[in-house]
């Protein structure tokens, strides 16, 4: 069994009225890709932007390597070897694609502090063709490029770091198939390393089944569901999802749901 790398027990966080985490347990080991399933609203971008620190918990606890981690921000999170792909991307269209590979951890030269703009443009080059997606011009604004080369910067920044624990929340949103099978054999490549921890945020199940070793299923802010993926089916996923949804329904009309 791989060692353990992070671990959140019960851990909730609310804005205002709306409980976006009721109660998240979870565990990530050494080399694993865990795939975070779940509707729109369900929880999951939340969970993601709590554990690499965007965001902080209201209550509950969690451990990065067997410690205490309660990180101060995304920088903080990022130095103890955990970095994120977010939903949005983050990325800033009036800076070039070199810029906002490096965005928050630009290379300079020393005793100088002058950007070493040559090293990141080289850099970038070769962190985009690892993945296998080519972007002629990296001096260029992003807020020109694809939705899928956008994607595909966020993608490489997070995987070019020296992080050890990964999170990716929907890293194909944008991507055609194409685009989103390179992601995905780079993927892959990460876990036959089995140095990198992988936590991923996918709609689609087949992808989930293909690239993951495990699968954690939130549902109202709770998770519902953790298995070994080789131990379940899109069509189980499926029934369970549909299952919910039909009760969140009846319970919204006045229904009283059946006991599971």
């Amino acid at each position: 069994m791989a060692e353990e790398v992070l671990r959140v027990e019960h851990v909730a966080k609310r804005f205002g009225p709306v409980v976006a985490l009721r109660d998240i347990n979870l565990h990530l080991r050494k080399g694993e890709v865990l795939g975070l399933l779940g509707d729109n609203g369900a929880g999951k971008s939340t969970l993601m932007k709590i554990l690499c620190g965007f965001e902080k918990p209201d209550q509950g606890r969690m451990l990065l390597r067997g410690e205490p981690y309660e990180p101060k921000g995304v920088d903080h999170a990022r130095g103890l070897g955990i970095d994120a792909v977010y939903q949005d991307l983050a990325l800033i269209d009036e800076l070039s694609v070199f810029q906002n590979m490096f965005l928050r951890r630009e290379r300079v030269h020393r005793p100088l502090p002058l950007l070493a703009n040559r090293a990141m443009r080289r850099e970038t080059r070769a962190a985009l063709d690892e993945i296998g997606i080519y972007i002629p011009r990296l001096g260029a604004p992003v807020a020109r490029l694809s939705g899928g080369q956008r994607q595909a910067i966020a993608v490489a920044r997070t995987v070019h770091s020296e992080a050890d624990i990964l999170l990716l929340d929907e890293p194909l949103a944008a991507m055609g198939a194409k685009e989103g099978a390179l992601i995905l054999d780079l993927i892959q490549r990460l876990k036959e390393g089995g140095e990198v921890s992988i936590i991923m945020v996918l709609h689609n199940y087949v992808h989930v089944l293909a690239s993951c070793d495990r699968v954690n299923l939130i549902q109202d802010g709770v998770i519902t569901l953790d298995k070994a993926t080789h131990e379940t089916s899109v069509e189980e996923l499926t029934a369970i999802v549909v299952d919910e949804y039909r009760r969140a329904r009846q319970a919204a009309n006045g229904v009283a749901a059946p006991a599971r």
